[in-house]
């Protein structure tokens, strides 16, 4: 057996990290650095992933991104990762993983977590009727350009895209403060809307400085009044759309149509080879708009540890649902909007989710 060096990553290992992550086949753009050092500019917490090297060649054969979380109403836990949908370890055998695994258990014991928490997926062979009622990532293979992609889709679905064009909607890509700006204008009103807690603006300007070239915005004007954004997170051949929203009083319009479509053919341009739509909960609302465009589901797997390794129970839906929920999104999304920001800014850094 192969001996190991596991230590707690820095700032000096960022280049041989994303250099590992941009060569494993079973990363995403979540696994970059810049994820775990947005989180921690942005919102304070620690990072705590651990990069596994070779101790005779001292080649990287493994990465597993992880946060500390700290929270002013519960204990701290580890999560790998936090604000995304995967952020399980990377690494050349299974053997690695473990022993990184260990190394986080071992950091967790000593900064007072009771837990650790990865979140994977699996893409081996399951009955789809099994899925009810779980959570699936999306994925849609694209071809090598966008035109290609345009001509795979069905009738109906081109002319939904169309739709939106027809109706005098336009698009725009970037990734500048004034796109972040754009972006967060609709996002911000639409979270609201929905009766959720919004990220602080600081956390995008974060994640776009941190990913760099590696993030795209779009955003949908209709008159020159943003009305859909969305930000798309590259990681060599792998794209994932972690943010996209649009005003309801436009979608009549189409614009979630084009905004998806804008940012499927970039990536197709772009070659980019997988597109992960994100989360959505088998066949209900917004895993059937993504099964539109041809995705298809990836169970997630969210498992949780204590830190002598032992996996424990998985909450239930019950208890993941509170009764409390529909009162307070039902109050939240009559809140002045400027209110939400700002408590959304101070509560949302400690939502995992």
């Amino acid at each position: 057996m192969v001996e190991l060096t596991v230590n707690v990553a820095t700032i000096a290992d960022k280049l041989r990290w994303d250099e590992y992550v941009d060569n494993h086949p079973d990363s995403t753009p979540y696994h970059r650095f810049a994820w775990q050092e947005a989180v921690q500019s942005a919102y304070g917490h620690s990072m705590a992933g651990v990069i596994a090297t070779n101790s005779v060649n001292k080649q990287v054969c493994g990465v597993f991104p992880a946060v500390l979380m700290k929270s002013p109403f519960s204990h701290k836990h580890l999560c790998a990762l936090p604000y995304c949908d995967l952020g399980h370890g990377l690494a050349d055998a299974p053997e690695v993983i473990k022993q990184m695994q260990q190394r986080l258990s071992d950091i967790g014991k000593n900064s007072g977590s009771r837990i650790l928490e990865v979140r994977k997926h699996t893409t081996a062979p399951y009955d789809l009727s099994a899925l009810a009622g779980q959570k699936v990532r999306m994925v849609l293979p694209l071809p090598s350009s966008g035109e290609l992609l345009l001509q795979s889709f069905k009738s109906k679905l081109r002319s939904q895209i169309k739709k939106a064009q027809k109706n005098g909607l336009t698009v725009r890509l970037g990734n500048t403060q004034n796109s972040i700006n754009e972006f967060y204008d609709v996002y911000a009103q639409n979270m609201r809307d929905l009766g959720s807690p919004v990220h602080a603006k600081r956390w995008f300007e974060e994640i776009v400085d941190g990913y760099d070239k590696n993030a795209i915005i779009s955003v949908v004007f209709h008159d020159e009044k943003p009305i859909g954004a969305g930000i798309v997170l590259c990681n060599k051949q792998t794209a994932s759309i972690p943010w996209a929203s649009t005003l309801r009083e436009f979608n009549r319009l189409a614009p979630n149509m084009l905004l998806y479509w804008s940012l499927l053919e970039h990536c197709a341009n772009n070659g980019i080879e997988h597109f992960d739509f994100g989360r959505s909960t088998f066949n209900e609302g917004t895993y059937r708009f993504k099964k539109q465009w041809g995705a298809e589901p990836q169970l997630l797997i969210w498992d949780r540890f204590d830190l002598e390794g032992k996996q424990l129970k998985q909450p239930s839906q019950v208890q993941k649902n509170s009764r409390l929920r529909p009162f307070v999104e039902k109050v939240w999304c009559k809140l002045p909007l400027a209110l939400t920001v700002r408590v959304g800014g101070f509560i949302r850094p400690y939502i995992s989710l």
